[in-house]
């Protein structure tokens, strides 16, 4: 099996090259990311934590599914397909947001990436991959902004960060 590759991209999102995943994190080139917010109709918000055997950030809670697009592939399409993967969820997903961030990481590795944030709904009970998560909650956004402020080295660095904007901008 190939190696799996993310997409390389400037600051404007646009593409302008490929390389092996491990190669990016460790060298910390800003790539082509998502991330997804599921909801359900009470407005709470579905987590899952991090497989401990993850190869950075095992053992956090983060949001609902996160992985990278393959090569080609639009952003929506790569986030239901990771989204039934990890999850066993299907959802109809919309853009609602993108930053960039670099965060530094344990064991030497640097997440640099241009993140898509998509929101869906979703009333029902996960199926976890548990190559990809080892646990799932949902949670009251105002109880979430809570446990992020006493508890933030629980949860993964871009999700502080894109839960941070969302909660600015998009709350209901």
């Amino acid at each position: 099996m190939a190696e799996e590759k993310v997409v390389l991209v400037d600051n404007n999102d646009n593409q302008i090259g490929l390389m092996p995943k491990m190669e990016a994190h460790q060298k910390g080139i800003l790539h082509r990311a998502f991330s997804i917010f599921i909801f359900n109709s009470e407005n709470q918000i579905l987590l899952q934590k991090r497989s401990s055997s993850k190869y950075h950030s095992g053992g956090l809670w983060t949001n609902t599914c996160c992985s990278h697009p393959r090569d080609g592939e639009d952003i929506i399409d790569a986030a239901a397909r990771r989204l039934s993967e990890e999850m066993g969820i299907k959802a109809d997903l919309k853009l609602a947001f993108n930053f960039t961030y670099r965060a530094e990481l344990e064991n030497g590795l640097i997440e640099h990436e241009f993140d898509h944030v998509l929101i869906g709904e979703f009333n029902g009970l996960p199926i976890l991959n548990k190559d990809e998560a080892e646990d799932w909650k949902w949670i009251s956004v105002e109880d979430l902004r809570k446990d992020i402020k006493e508890n933030e080295k629980d949860y993964t660095v871009w999700f502080v960060i894109a839960f941070d904007y969302f909660y600015k901008n998009f709350k209901k």
